[in-house]
C-alpha cells in the first residue's frame, strides 16, 4: 500500500530541508497545505505534488522579483 500522507520528518527528507523549515513555513503560511490531526501534522501527497508543480520555474528574474504579465 502506497503512503498517501507524509509526516513532517518524511517531507523534510524528501525535500532535503530541516523539519524546522517546514514548521516555520506553516507558521508564516508558506509551503504546501497540511492536515492537523490532534497534535500531529501530516501532508497529503496530492498537496505536496501540487505545491511542487506550482514551484516549477524556467528562469530566475535578475532582480529577484517575478515580472507580472502586461495586458
Amino acid at each position: 500500500m502506497e503512503a498517501t500522507h507524509l509526516n513532517q520528518i518524511e517531507l523534510a527528507v524528501r525535500w532535503r530541508v530541516s523539519h524546522r523549515t517546514l514548521e516555520r513555513w506553516r507558521w508564516t503560511g508558506e509551503g504546501p497545505r497540511f492536515v492537523k490531526l490532534g497534535g500531529r501534522v501530516v501532508y497529503r501527497l496530492s498537496d505536496i505534488e501540487e505545491y511542487e508543480q506550482a514551484m516549477i520555474r524556467s528562469s530566475t528574474p535578475a532582480n529577484g522579483r517575478l515580472q507580472q504579465p502586461t495586458v
